[in-house]
């Protein structure tokens, strides 16, 4: 039986959030998770409506990697250098935009300066940060602004970010505070260990890339070690986060209905931005030379577009009848339930999905399912049930988890 740190460290890493996912999933099924029934017979409505959004999004299936270079849809940053410095600025606009990547609000949204498109949600806030990084917002060199230094985000405030992201009275975001206070604490992170961030070049976020290439055995990298390496490197980034024995735990929060008999008891980890950082950063690591294997032992996306799906769909159904009328804090156990068992479901539902689109599983691992797929599903299905597309549940953000 693992106790102590080894009970604790066991949470960070992509199995314990799928083992835990299923258990939430399995005891919910038992009637055991408050607030929440499971009707597994309607997974074939979201399985159906996933298959025809891929088939509408990709007709050919051609179907890229769930990434946060998907939401750069204004073009692509034209990154500086080739082989490795190519990769670091990969690197570090794609870290940098992802954690700036949680819920906008439903009154935010960014007008491209470049092509004059009005972009909201994911995509704005994507473009809004690939236009900051391409002007040397995060550079300390003028003459390289195409790069994101630790001291520069050590430094940077919120009335960066509200120039940058275009926010005012009439244009609010949500979490602005949280988001730079963010990137200050990876700028101080970054600086604090040169072991992993300044590897091979000045303290970066993209100095992870050589930390990762360093991690390669024979130039094959699997992919839950890029998420172990980031949950080392990103853990103390994140504010009022559980930390036991030392170890910062991120996005894991409790649940009664979780029990062990260790240091784990009721702890549920599921990462869900240090995963989608994970995939983001799997095609500039090929592009690179290295190569990722075992994409899904990584897993679905605890956030609320999956999420969403389930409950709009009525997969998870919750037993109180005004749960939608209610405001949460992400620590809630119904959330935490909420986003565990969408792990899960995902992870039920892809088979049905790959045969309904008739594609077999080496050719369609999750991270093809969730792009294809069932994020794009969520927000069409949530369009359609409530205005302005939002999540079913109102969740009070710090602007770093969702």
């Amino acid at each position: 039986m693992a106790t102590g740190s080894d009970a604790i460290r066991g949470l960070l890493s992509a199995a314990a959030v799928r083992e835990r996912a299923h258990e939430m999933l399995g005891l919910a099924l038992d009637g055991q998770v408050e607030g929440w029934r499971i009707d597994l017979a309607r997974l074939e409505d979201a399985a159906d409506l996933t298959a025809q959004v891929t088939r509408e999004n990709y007709p050919a299936l051609d179907i890229p990697l769930h990434a946060r270079a998907r939401h750069f849809v204004a073009g692509a940053p034209k990154l500086p250098g080739r082989g490795a410095e190519k990769a670091r600025a990969a690197f570090d606009v794609i870290i940098v935009s992802v954690l700036l990547d949680a819920g906008a609000g439903p009154g935010w949204g960014f007008v491209d300066p470049v092509t004059g498109r009005r972009l909201e949600r994911s995509e704005g806030l994507a473009v809004a940060s690939q236009r900051m990084f391409e002007a040397g917002a995060f550079s300390a060199d003028p003459r390289e602004p195409m790069r994101v230094d630790a001291g520069v985000l050590a430094g940077i405030g919120p009335d960066t970010l509200a120039r940058g992201f275009q926010v005012g009275a009439d244009n609010p975001l949500a979490g602005l505070e949280g988001r730079a206070a963010l990137l200050r604490r990876l700028g101080a992170q970054a600086l604090a260990r040169p072991d992993l961030f300044a590897f091979a070049n000045e303290p970066r976020p993209g100095g992870l890339y050589d930390a990762l290439a360093a991690r390669a055995l024979d130039g094959i990298l699997p992919a839950p070690a890029i998420l172990e390496l980031l949950l080392e490197a990103l853990g103390p980034i994140w504010a009022d986060r559980l930390t036991l024995a030392g170890l910062p735990l991120g996005d894991c929060w409790r649940h009664p209905a979780i029990r062990r008999d260790d240091a784990g008891d009721g702890l549920v980890p599921l990462h869900k931005l240090s995963q989608w950082l994970a995939y983001s950063l799997i095609e500039p690591l090929q592009a690179s030379g290295l190569a990722v294997t075992d994409m899904d032992g990584l897993t679905g996306l605890a956030e609320y577009r999956n999420g969403g799906l389930f409950v709009d769909a009525g997969v998870l159904v919750p037993t109180e009848p005004r749960a939608a009328a209610r405001e949460y804090h992400v620590s809630d156990p119904f959330i935490v339930a909420w986003r565990s068992m969408t792990v899960a479901l995902l992870d039920r539902m892809a088979p049905l999905v790959r045969a309904r689109l008739g594609v077999a599983e080496a050719d369609f691992p999750l991270a093809r399912m969730l792009e294809g797929g069932s994020w794009a599903a969520g927000r069409r299905i949530a369009a359609e049930r409530r205005p302005g597309g939002g999540p079913p549940f109102t969740i009070i953000s710090d602007g770093t988890v969702f």
